[in-house]
């Protein structure tokens, strides 16, 4: 792995430690593909509140879609999982 890959992945690592509990809960739903209606409905909150909630997530991840959302949240996982076996 090269260290810029490294860097990367620290900086998204550092970045998800740095979401609040409900933007990880958000986060997991947009990982599992929800739309925002049914993110809101799992969490008890007002749709505008998830779009809040991405809006902040998704500057704290330096991404600019939900896609990537997603995708850096996979990276962290899959990376956690390799770096454990």
């Amino acid at each position: 792995m090269t260290t810029e890959v490294r860097a990367k992945d620290r900086n998204l690592e550092t970045a998800l430690c740095g979401l609040t509990p409900t933007q990880m809960k958000v986060l997991e739903g947009v990982n599992s593909g929800l739309l925002n209606k049914q993110i809101a409905f799992d969490l008890g909150i007002a749709e505008a509140t998830v779009k809040a909630h991405m809006t902040a997530l998704m500057r704290k991840l330096n991404v600019h879609n939900r896609t990537q959302a997603a995708i850096a949240a996979q990276a962290l996982v899959h990376g956690s999982r390799a770096a454990s076996r």
